[in-house]
């Protein structure tokens, strides 16, 4: 059994063993951005890689080292922020995911919590199956946290309940929401995500501001540790029973056979 998830902490021979026995690598992507007086700047990341870990657990998969920086420009009127363009970022992901298939992985799952990597990430995916035969599957990971605790969080805000939760599930000493004396305005900020999250229409806004002149907007104040790792098994979960019959209909697609399950994690 493996120590660790995390490529960068298992040894050559573990990684080559690992990806004989199951040719899966999940790829956390993330940005670092401002998320106001009480999150870090790494929060996106933080998700994407606390997700990651668990998701890894039930699939039998490695933790690639994603990279913590994403394409964040919208963020960057606020101190704090580092945003990479779309081509150096695709680069980073394709060069990334393209040394691991040398070495035999087969599956990517992407596993993103920052919107402003999703047209990013749709390019690399498409040229990581294209040209290195990869069968790729993206996962929003913040939309399936939405759909899972939307209801008792406030939605998906900037800096809210759902964000602060990923991070208490990873990292709680970084969460201070005793610092936490100002929210904007959260008509404005879910009017303007409401625009932008639909299929049909996607305004494209230069500046956090226009959603939240504070640069964040929620309602953190009751976040806990233990809603956390709530919230965390309850995403892995779902993320892991769909990915695993994607994979398996992608192998299907392509006359496979080989069978990728959800893995039970001891009690």
């Amino acid at each position: 059994m493996l120590p660790t998830r995390y490529f960068i902490d298992l040894t050559q021979p573990e990684i080559a063993a690992q990806l004989k026995k199951n040719p899966l690598v999940i790829l956390p992507a993330g940005s670092v951005e401002q998320h106001g007086p009480h999150l870090p700047t790494g929060t996106d990341i933080y998700a994407s890689n606390v997700i990651g870990n668990a998701v890894a657990e039930r699939m039998d998969g490695l933790v690639l080292p994603g990279g913590p920086l994403g394409v964040t420009p919208m963020h960057m009127p606020f101190e704090g922020t580092i945003t990479l363009s779309p081509e150096t970022y695709q680069r980073v992901v394709v060069e990334t995911c393209e040394s691991t298939a040398r070495h035999g992985a087969r599956d990517l799952l992407i596993l993103n919590w920052h919107e402003g990597n999703i047209p990013s990430l749709a390019l690399a995916s498409e040229k990581l199956h294209r040209e290195h035969h990869m069968n790729v599957v993206v996962v929003q990971a913040c939309y399936v946290a939405a759909e899972l605790y939307g209801h008792d969080c406030g939605g998906l805000t900037h800096g809210g309940e759902i964000e602060a939760l990923a991070v208490l599930a990873y990292r709680p000493d970084l969460v201070h929401l005793d610092r936490i004396d100002y929210s904007s305005d959260h008509s404005q900020g879910r009017k303007w995500d409401k625009l932008r999250r639909t299929h049909a229409f996607q305004p494209v806004l230069r500046d956090i501001k226009t959603i939240a002149p504070t640069g964040w907007y929620g309602a953190p104040e009751h976040a806990t540790v233990d809603k956390g790792l709530k919230m965390l098994s309850d995403i892995a979960d779902a993320i892991a029973k769909e990915a695993a019959d994607l994979f398996n209909m992608l192998a299907e697609a392509q006359g496979g056979t080989a069978e990728i399950k959800q893995l039970k994690l001891a009690s």
